[in-house]
């Protein structure tokens, strides 16, 4: 099985809850949602994060989209697209933490 950049994912070995930021071989690079250091697992390790471990770990529900109105999000959100559009998945992965944190931070007053 293989995860898309971006991807939430459940770390198994230790039921961490992380964001794929990239894949080369049979592993895959991951970070913790609100940022952070980067570490690697095997894909046999990992499973797709359910709606459930993506609420419990603050992050806005599958399909949601930013705030309307919110000029930052919109900001964001156009930030990602043009980042995902590139071929680094790195600022691809940052450009998507930096808008998934700012929904937390601000709209679900998450810290």
């Amino acid at each position: 099985m293989t995860y898309r950049i971006g991807a939430f994912v459940v770390d198994m070995r230790e039921g961490r809850i992380a964001q794929v930021i990239g894949a080369a071989g049979s592993r895959v690079t991951l970070r913790r949602p609100g940022g952070g250091l980067e570490w690697e697992a095997p894909f046999a390790s990992l499973r797709l994060a359910t709606r459930e471990d993506r609420e419990a770990a603050g992050l806005w529900p599958a399909g949601s989209r930013p705030m309307y109105g919110c000029g930052d999000c919109a900001q964001l959100a156009a930030a990602y697209k043009e980042a995902a559009a590139g071929d680094d998945p790195v600022t691809t992965g940052d450009a998507l933490v930096l808008q998934r944190r700012h929904w937390r931070t601000v709209h679900m007053g998450g810290a």
